[in-house]
Protein backbone atom coordinates (compact mmCIF):
# COMPACT_ATOMS: atom_id res chain seq x y z
CA UNK A 1 0.00 0.00 0.00
CA UNK A 2 1.60 3.22 -1.12
CA UNK A 3 0.34 6.78 -0.94
CA UNK A 4 0.17 9.11 -3.89
CA UNK A 5 3.52 10.70 -4.51
CA UNK A 6 5.47 8.00 -2.67
CA UNK A 7 7.98 5.87 -4.48
CA UNK A 8 8.81 2.30 -3.66
CA UNK A 9 12.40 1.84 -2.54
CA UNK A 10 14.25 -1.44 -2.23
CA UNK A 11 13.52 -1.57 1.53
CA UNK A 12 9.78 -0.78 1.27
CA UNK A 13 7.38 -3.61 2.00
CA UNK A 14 3.72 -3.64 1.07
CA UNK A 15 1.20 -4.83 3.66
CA UNK A 16 -0.57 -6.79 0.94
CA UNK A 17 2.63 -8.49 -0.25
CA UNK A 18 2.51 -12.29 -0.02
CA UNK A 19 4.85 -13.55 2.70
CA UNK A 20 3.84 -17.21 2.60
CA UNK A 21 1.51 -19.58 0.80
CA UNK A 22 -0.35 -22.15 2.83
CA UNK A 23 -0.94 -25.80 1.94
CA UNK A 24 -4.34 -24.85 0.61
CA UNK A 25 -2.71 -22.45 -1.85
CA UNK A 26 -4.05 -19.30 -0.20
CA UNK A 27 -1.58 -16.44 0.14
CA UNK A 28 -0.80 -15.03 3.59
CA UNK A 29 -0.01 -11.32 3.59
CA UNK A 30 1.76 -9.19 6.17
CA UNK A 31 -1.57 -7.49 6.89
CA UNK A 32 -2.99 -10.88 7.93
CA UNK A 33 -0.42 -11.37 10.70
CA UNK A 34 -0.09 -7.86 12.15
CA UNK A 35 -2.46 -7.22 15.03
CA UNK A 36 -4.17 -3.88 15.31
CA UNK A 37 -3.69 -1.45 18.20
CA UNK A 38 -7.19 -2.32 19.45
CA UNK A 39 -6.25 -6.02 19.68
CA UNK A 40 -3.06 -5.17 21.55
CA UNK A 41 -4.92 -2.84 23.94
CA UNK A 42 -7.54 -5.52 24.56
CA UNK A 43 -4.86 -8.14 25.29
CA UNK A 44 -3.05 -5.82 27.72
CA UNK A 45 -6.32 -4.94 29.41
CA UNK A 46 -7.21 -8.62 29.85
CA UNK A 47 -3.76 -9.37 31.32
CA UNK A 48 -4.18 -6.51 33.79
CA UNK A 49 -7.62 -7.77 34.84
CA UNK A 50 -6.35 -11.34 35.25
CA UNK A 51 -3.42 -10.06 37.31
CA UNK A 52 -5.72 -8.07 39.59
CA UNK A 53 -8.07 -11.04 39.95
CA UNK A 54 -5.17 -13.37 40.79
CA UNK A 55 -3.89 -10.94 43.43
CA UNK A 56 -7.38 -10.60 44.94
CA UNK A 57 -7.82 -14.39 45.11
CA UNK A 58 -4.52 -14.69 46.97
CA UNK A 59 -5.06 -11.82 49.40
CA UNK A 60 -8.82 -11.64 50.08
CA UNK A 61 -9.91 -15.25 50.29
CA UNK A 62 -9.38 -17.92 52.91
CA UNK A 63 -7.56 -21.08 51.80
CA UNK A 64 -10.89 -22.95 51.56
CA UNK A 65 -12.47 -20.17 49.48
CA UNK A 66 -9.41 -20.09 47.22
CA UNK A 67 -9.64 -23.83 46.64
CA UNK A 68 -13.37 -23.69 45.85
CA UNK A 69 -12.91 -20.82 43.36
CA UNK A 70 -9.88 -22.43 41.70
CA UNK A 71 -11.72 -25.74 41.28
CA UNK A 72 -15.07 -24.21 40.31
CA UNK A 73 -13.75 -21.93 37.56
CA UNK A 74 -10.81 -24.02 36.39
CA UNK A 75 -8.19 -21.41 37.24
CA UNK A 76 -4.58 -22.47 36.87
CA UNK A 77 -5.21 -24.48 33.71
CA UNK A 78 -7.57 -26.87 35.44
CA UNK A 79 -10.87 -28.26 34.20
CA UNK A 80 -13.80 -26.41 35.85
CA UNK A 81 -15.72 -28.66 38.22
CA UNK A 82 -19.37 -28.68 39.21
CA UNK A 83 -20.39 -27.85 42.76
CA UNK A 84 -21.26 -31.52 43.24
CA UNK A 85 -17.78 -32.65 42.11
CA UNK A 86 -16.14 -30.13 44.45
CA UNK A 87 -18.35 -31.27 47.32
CA UNK A 88 -17.23 -34.88 46.86
CA UNK A 89 -13.57 -33.84 46.59
CA UNK A 90 -13.72 -31.61 49.70
CA UNK A 91 -15.99 -33.86 51.75
CA UNK A 92 -18.70 -31.21 52.23
CA UNK A 93 -22.25 -30.75 50.94
CA UNK A 94 -23.04 -29.19 47.58
CA UNK A 95 -25.06 -26.45 49.26
CA UNK A 96 -22.06 -25.57 51.45
CA UNK A 97 -19.89 -25.32 48.32
CA UNK A 98 -22.50 -22.97 46.87
CA UNK A 99 -22.45 -20.75 49.99
CA UNK A 100 -18.63 -20.64 50.05
CA UNK A 101 -18.54 -19.81 46.33
CA UNK A 102 -21.12 -17.03 46.71
CA UNK A 103 -19.26 -15.49 49.67
CA UNK A 104 -15.90 -15.70 47.86
CA UNK A 105 -17.28 -14.09 44.70
CA UNK A 106 -18.71 -11.24 46.76
CA UNK A 107 -15.32 -10.71 48.44
CA UNK A 108 -13.60 -10.65 45.03
CA UNK A 109 -16.13 -8.20 43.62
CA UNK A 110 -15.70 -5.92 46.63
CA UNK A 111 -11.89 -6.05 46.35
CA UNK A 112 -11.87 -5.35 42.63
CA UNK A 113 -14.34 -2.46 42.81
CA UNK A 114 -12.31 -0.81 45.61
CA UNK A 115 -9.27 -0.69 43.28
CA UNK A 116 -11.09 1.29 40.61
Amino acid sequence: MYFRGQRKSASDVSLSECIETGRDGNALSLMDVICSEEDLFEQLSEKEIYGRLHAAVNTCLTPREQRIILLRYGLGNRKPLTQREIAVQCGISRSYVSRIEKRALQKLEDALTKET
